[in-house]
């Protein structure tokens, strides 16, 4: 699912992508540690197991560039460790890699990742024995580079060899293919384009393409290339879940041995005014252990990844319109719909916000594919406060996408961003597992 994001820098907006803010940043640091942890795990009497099934979330100003430059905004990020493969020593630990239940897969800047460990990421190549290269679309860029494998650990998961992209990686990758870069937006290969310093994909699939990667013609927003020495020009296909000769993308949750069908995201509520920083948690799984169940949470099925518009749908009923292609993406800073009747911010700097000048209450019913429904009562706040605190955390900032020249949003979408996330868990389901004794994909809140 693409993913929209918009960033603060330099006192101004840009409008910026998925992943991409408009600021730089810099990678983590060097490190054999695992990656962070959390508050939620339970465990602490006498013969009780402690949980690890979790890691913390922050939404602060960025990587170190972005903040010098302004800070990001409504950005969920997590840190991963990676380590060459069979390795305990040659490892790293990269913060601020944005979160984003929007997408699938480990994606992470060439340049966030130290020289030796890059050298050392094992890379995988295809039937002609030729590297492996994707290009990744969202909704106003693109990311391109080489597919390799690393071990993975975030928070107390971990997968050894999991494929990921390294995106802006040397030699043949240094160029995308034109079929990737084709009225695709911008390229994002560099942190100070992306924002962050990667992004971690766990939405609703088990792998980024599936069987769209398998058909001659890709339907999907992943392509895989052959890359040869020359470059990479030719599309070449894989079907998901098979191992030779390479792997797709996978989500690192369903990778994970344990706690695999799915995630919750669980942030605090936030001020009007907003907040300095915010920390949350992630836990691995749904129902498997005694801090992830699912309690009273409504479960809306969405669609599948055969679907015609891709997985992770749901419809949004606002203002008498059946939104279709709706969402609930971490990865967008706010909240993106189309209503011309609420006050558009005039200042240049804040063009296509909204700006209402007292807060407006957005009535919103979810229904899930052929069942469930939660009504959903929201507050839409003026985006003017964006340009006069330095706070990361701020509820109720929305977007009309309809305003943008290079946002390809679809046209009958209501994208529920971090802003919906303020002071609820969020529950994504894998595609085929079972959560709660309910077989995925679904959503739940």
């Amino acid at each position: 699912m693409a993913v929209i994001r918009l960033s603060r820098t330099l006192g101004a907006l840009c409008l910026c992508l998925t992943l991409a803010a408009c600021g730089g940043g810099g990678g983590g640091g060097s490190s054999s540690s695992s990656g962070s942890s959390g508050s939620g795990g339970g465990g602490g009497g006498t013969g009780t197991p402690t949980l690890t099934n979790f890691a913390t979330v922050i939404i602060d100003g960025g990587p170190a560039d972005v903040v010098a430059q302004g800070g990001a905004y409504n950005e969920p990020f997590v840190s991963v460790t990676l380590c060459a493969p069979g390795s305990t020593t040659n490892c790293q630990t990269i913060d601020h890699v944005l979160l984003d239940t929007g997408s699938v897969g480990l994606r992470m800047e060439a340049s966030a990742l130290n020289a030796s460990l890059l050298s050392a990421l094992t890379s995988e190549t295809d039937a002609s024995n030729n590297p492996v290269g994707e290009c990744y679309q969202f909704v106003d860029g693109y990311v391109f580079g080489s597919v390799r494998q690393a071990d993975f650990t975030l928070g107390g998961g971990k997968v050894a060899g999991l494929p990921l992209m390294v995106i802006g990686d040397s030699g043949p990758f240094a160029t995308a293919p034109s079929s990737c870069s084709a009225s695709a937006g911008t390229f994002l290969n560099t942190v100070a384009l992306f924002g962050a310093n990667g992004v971690l994909g766990i939405g609703v699939t088990t792998t980024d393409c599936g069987n769209l990667c398998a058909a001659s013609v890709n339907q999907g927003s992943a392509f895989y290339y052959d890359c040869p020495s020359s470059g990479c020009s030719t599309v070449i296909t894989r079907a998901a879940n098979t191992s030779a000769p390479f792997q797709q993308l996978p989500n690192p949750v369903a990778a994970f041995s344990t706690d695999n069908n799915g995630t919750i995201l669980s942030l605090p509520s936030v001020p009007t005014g907003g907040s300095s920083t915010l920390t949350g948690t992630l836990y691995f799984g749904i129902g498997t252990e005694t801090n992830n169940g699912l309690g009273s949470a409504t479960i809306l099925p969405t669609s599948t990844s055969s679907g015609p518009h891709g997985a992770g749908l749901v419809t949004i009923v606002y203002k008498g319109q059946n939104l279709v292609e709706s969402y609930i993406d971490s990865g967008s800073s706010d909240l993106f719909f189309v209503d011309s009747a609420i006050t558009a911010c005039t200042d240049k700097n804040l063009t296509g916000y909204y700006c209402p000048a007292t807060p407006v209450s957005l009535a919103l019913t979810v229904n899930g594919q052929n069942s469930g429904q939660s009504a959903v009562n929201l507050t839409l706040n003026s985006a003017q406060i964006l340009l006069t605190t330095p706070y990361s955390a701020i509820p109720g900032t929305g977007y009309n996408p309809s305003n943008s020249k290079t946002l390809q949003a679809p046209s009958s979408s209501f994208d529920l961003g971090i802003p919906f996330f303020y002071g609820r868990k969020v529950y994504t389901a894998i595609e085929g597992r079972t959560a709660g004794g309910t077989v995925g994909p679904f959503i739940a809140f």
